[in-house]
């Protein structure tokens, strides 16, 4: 038989090498092999209960698929394959004839099957995402709860802003990584929808039961139209534009750690196992994984947008320029995995130095803003002139070598007969509480602010929070394995059909 299953008819003779090697996925296909396997008895399981196949053919098939599903990948795709579905039917083919084999793709055609495998797939490497994610999350949950009291600069431009604490400040990149397995979640929605039964694109004449293989597959519902079944891709951008806003927060995260592990900051010590050192300078302690880090985000940014770009204009329904924004998919899914691990494990093992954070926010006047509240509150000033009279004094402080707990009640008066023409006759206690990090902290008790109080109870929040998170992986997991269930007892349902008509 030639192996080619699919040039025995229309088209003559083989391919040369050059254009098999051209136009095959094999290579991409190895991250569909296990959902094709499902599809296949998902379809197989449909045909015999609709009667379309018989179910000895049915239960033959069946078996051979759990025979080739034990095969090595390498094994399976020897031979003229452009992918790993045809692969799998030439082998089916092989062990039966093509008298029963030859049935497996009745009332299918690779574009719905194509499509299926790669929803399934998806639908899985999301939960394998929010698995890394959820460890991400945890890591700074706990670490926040450990630096509730590290008072540190916040800043804006890169340039001192206000005090905040260490915990408010990863609790913030909580947030937006909770945002990150949110918006995967609900892609995961769109994602786990069946188009088998769509066939090329018109379904078929075979009395076949969408519903049936969609629920046998763990799907939530149909992409109804057949058109739309095997033409969108719309899916995969979705779930590429997800993995690349986690990417953009993870390189935020990483850029931190880059800037705060150097000399200049001194915030933090990487761990030895997450750095590197160099070949000629035997002091050298890099930062290595954090810059890949910020350096995969870009990798993962370029995937979307070569996927966007071979999608773009495309008439429905299917084109083989599809074939190619799979690669950018699975490499997008592989790199967001790695970089989460190396960030829980950096994040996890990391030691900030915390006399340092606190000395740094002691300068830089971080803590001028809450003098200027001072003004409004206790003379009465409009912000706009409190905002003014300080900003002078800053310039004052900074002209005489000053620093922020070097500041008086006098020099506050001088500043203010200069710009103001009044002096404003707050005692030297008042001013410097007002410039203390740890009071300006310890006052913002607005929700969401920095100070201990109100951040202890935003990360018991978190806490609940992070149970529902789990609560969901758990959901989505054993959904994958009461697939595996539902198609096992669906197959021993036509092994007794068979034995009954044997």
């Amino acid at each position: 038989m030639n192996r080619d299953i699919l040039r025995r008819g229309r088209l003559k003779g083989l391919k040369p090498p050059e254009v098999d090697a051209y136009t095959s996925s094999l290579e991409a296909d190895r991250w569909l092999f296990k959902s094709d396997i499902m599809v296949d008895k998902a379809h197989v399981i449909m045909l015999t209960e609709q009667g379309v196949i018989k179910p000895e053919e049915g239960l033959a098939i069946l078996k051979t698929l759990e025979e080739i599903e034990r095969l090595n990948y390498e094994e399976l795709v020897k031979g003229p394959f452009e992918d790993i579905h045809v692969a799998i039917e030439s082998k089916v083919i092989e062990m039966l004839g093509e008298s029963v084999g030859g049935k497996m793709h009745t009332a299918r055609s690779r574009n719905d099957e194509v499509a299926t495998c790669l929803r399934l797939t998806v639908r899985s490497q999301i939960v394998e995402i929010l698995k890394e994610l959820l460890n991400l999350l945890r890591v700074l949950h706990v670490r926040s709860l450990e630096e509730l009291n590290t008072i540190m600069p916040g800043y804006t431009h890169t340039q001192h802003a206000q005090p905040v604490t260490l915990a408010h400040h990863l609790t913030a990149h909580f947030d937006a990584l909770t945002r990150d397995f949110e918006r995967l979640l609900d892609a995961y929605k769109r994602v786990n929808r069946s188009p088998l039964g769509a066939c090329a694109l018109a379904t078929t004449g075979f009395p076949i039961n969408r519903f049936r293989t969609a629920e046998l597959l763990g799907f939530d519902g149909l992409v109804e139209n057949s058109m739309d079944a095997v033409a969108s891709r719309d899916f995969i951008l979705e779930t590429l534009s997800s993995i690349a806003i986690l990417a953009m927060n993870l390189s935020r995260i990483a850029e931190e750690l880059v800037l705060w592990s150097s000399s200049e900051f001194k915030f933090v010590e990487l761990p030895d196992e997450y750095s590197s050192t160099s070949s000629i300078m035997p002091q050298k302690k890099n930062p290595d994984t954090m810059e890949l880090t910020r350096a995969k985000a870009g990798r993962i940014y370029g995937n979307l947008m070569g996927a966007l770009t071979m999608l773009k204009a495309l008439p429905l329904t299917y084109n083989r320029d599809m074939q190619e924004v799979t690669p950018r998919l699975w490499d997008s899914i592989e790199t967001v995995k790695y970089m989460l691990k190396i960030v829980s494990g950096a994040l996890e093992k990391a030691v900030f130095n915390r006399e340092v954070m606190r000395k740094s926010a002691l300068e830089g006047f971080s803590t001028a803003t809450e003098l200027a509240d001072l003004l409004v509150r206790k003379r009465g000033l409009a912000f706009r002139t409190a905002h003014m009279i300080v900003g002078a004094l800053v310039l004052e402080a900074l002209k005489r070598g000053l620093k922020p707990d070097e500041i008086d009640g006098k020099l506050l008066d001088e500043v203010s007969m200069k710009v103001y023409g009044k002096p404003l006759e707050l005692t030297d206690e008042e001013v410097k509480n007002a410039l203390d990090p740890e009071k300006f902290v310890d006052v913002r008790r607005v929700v969401g602010g920095p100070s201990p109080s109100i951040a202890k109870k935003a990360l018991e929040y978190r806490e609940n929070k992070l149970k529902i998170l789990e609560n969901e992986v758990k959901r989505l997991e054993d959904r994958e394995v009461e697939v595996e269930k539902t198609l096992k007892n669906a197959i021993e349902v036509v092994e007794k059909m068979a034995m009954d008509r044997s």
